[in-house]
């Protein structure tokens, strides 16, 4: 894409907000959804929202319409990874952030992302560190939310954003990045993002393909957006059904010799006790 504007520093900017879309995920009647589109409606700066669904019904398009957020319903076989990838498709920007229907953004999201992706090189993805919320309750801070950190925290130093090393380490004892703080920089991506194989790790597997690709991931350590924990989540649920342990040992094993990832695995399984409600 080629450098449209400057900044009042003079530095020259790729994207701006014309460039963004907020894509909702909905399934289901989820009494979350009002209080996430509140979220994205009062951003400071204004980019595009639209929903994106394999579930439609009167609900989502009441909500819809009284947001003026335009619905597009999915063709073909429903599935997580279809699903994403067709919100992807409907947004039709150069960034875009996949908003899941239980979760919300701070304000300064969107404005701290363009900042973001124009202060890059080659931006792959742009991600935030991101808090609980529990019982209406944030949780700032908590075993699962302090290991993930501390795996992220060598791409605090923008100098190592790039390097394949440091963006494998990051994912290679866990799924350390929380994939709705992600906006992903299509200029630079192939699509299809995510594939099927993965239920609940369908995010993982996809920032470990392109932590192999030349590029920046951009972390940004404040935490810019909310993560819902409840029963009806599909986290919550692909934990009980023992999906989630299938699904962590085989992407350790993309990391690790067997036995290093099956005893990473072992580790690994204590954090989910801190998805449980």
């Amino acid at each position: 894409m080629a450098f449209r504007q400057k900044s009042e520093d003079g530095k020259p900017v790729r994207y701006r907000a014309s460039d963004h879309t907020f894509a909702i995920c909905a399934y289901g009647d989820s009494e979350y959804l009002p209080e996430l589109i509140t979220s994205l409606l009062e951003q400071t700066v204004r980019s595009r929202i639209i929903i994106s669904t394999s579930t439609p019904s009167d609900y989502i398009f009441g909500i819809a319409d009284r947001a003026k957020i335009p619905v597009y319903v999915n063709s073909g076989e429903p599935g997580i990874a279809r699903d994403w990838n067709m919100a992807i498709h409907h947004a039709g920007t150069s960034l875009v952030t996949i908003a899941h229907q239980d979760d919300t953004y701070h304000m300064r999201y969107a404005e701290a992302m363009l900042d973001a992706m124009n202060s890059c090189t080659r931006p792959l993805i742009y991600f935030t560190n991101y808090n609980e919320l529990r019982d209406g309750v944030a949780v700032e801070s908590n075993s699962l939310l302090q290991i993930k950190r501390l795996l992220l925290f060598p791409l605090r130093n923008r100098r190592f954003s790039s390097y394949k090393i440091v963006k494998r380490a990051s994912l290679a004892f866990g799924s350390s990045i929380c994939c709705p703080s992600v906006t992903l920089n299509m200029d630079n991506l192939t699509s299809p993002v995510f594939r099927d194989g993965f239920r609940s790790n369908l995010d993982w597997e996809a920032w470990e393909r392109l932590s192999k690709l030349d590029g920046d991931f951009y972390y940004n350590s404040h935490i810019l957006m909310s993560h819902r924990i409840h029963q009806a989540s599909e986290t919550s649920a692909l934990i009980r059904d023992k999906t989630r342990d299938k699904e962590d040992l085989a992407m350790l094993e993309k990391f690790w010799p067997d036995p290093i990832a099956h005893f990473i695995y072992m580790l690994y399984r204590i954090g989910q006790k801190s998805n449980r409600v």
